[in-house]
């Protein structure tokens, strides 16, 4: 997706080989424009899927499964990190590692808003080890609802959590692959096969 693309170039900050910095735009500050060119683009590639839900994790993953739900014209469910008082049992949960926090996070869904007969699109903001969305499909699997595949808005892909979710036989929709942050610059994956 080249407006994805031109963004992370032109706004992203290189921080590390690992780190990109993008929350002027997509996990801090959210451009809404942007948004809704991401959520037209995952409808596109799934929309003959036969989602009934969307399921991410808060609080990155919310703008773009938002923009994609409205597209399907679907319900988003978001997994929350934290307990609050209207949340406390009748839940499926999750452990899920942040190596960009490092912290562990116990994820939770409502049992009242995920069912055996959904068939939920997981989403995502980053991929990068792939924690967070081996914590959505282990909520999706305690739920028995089938799920159809992740939708990545940038994947990390020297980091190993795409290839280890593709060799589960998971499909994997990512709108931009970075190859590299070497030497402080974004390389897409397209570009290092050039």
């Amino acid at each position: 997706m080249e407006l994805l693309k031109n963004k992370i170039i032109e706004e992203g900050k290189v921080l590390s080989d690992t780190v990109l910095k993008v929350d002027s735009f997509l996990n801090h500050q959210v451009d809404p424009k942007l948004m809704k060119q991401v959520g037209e683009e995952f409808a596109n590639k799934f929309k003959r899927a036969g989602i009934t839900k969307i399921l991410t994790i808060e609080s990155s993953g919310i703008a773009p499964a938002t923009m994609t739900g409205l597209e399907l014209e679907v319900p988003v469910i978001f997994a929350r990190k934290r307990k609050s008082l209207t949340l406390t049992d009748h839940l499926y949960s999750a452990e899920v590692y942040s190596f960009t926090k490092k912290v562990s996070n116990e994820i939770s869904v409502s049992k009242d808003f995920l069912h055996e007969d959904d068939v939920v699109l997981v989403m995502d903001d980053f991929l990068a080890n792939g924690q967070a969305a081996l914590g959505l499909l282990e909520i999706a699997k305690q739920a028995k609802a089938t799920v159809v595949g992740v939708g990545i808005v940038i994947e990390k892909g020297f980091q190993s959590g795409g290839k280890q979710l593709r060799d589960k036989g998971i499909r994997v929709e990512s709108l931009a692959i970075v190859e590299s942050l070497s030497d402080g610059t974004v390389t897409f994956k397209e570009e290092a096969r050039i």
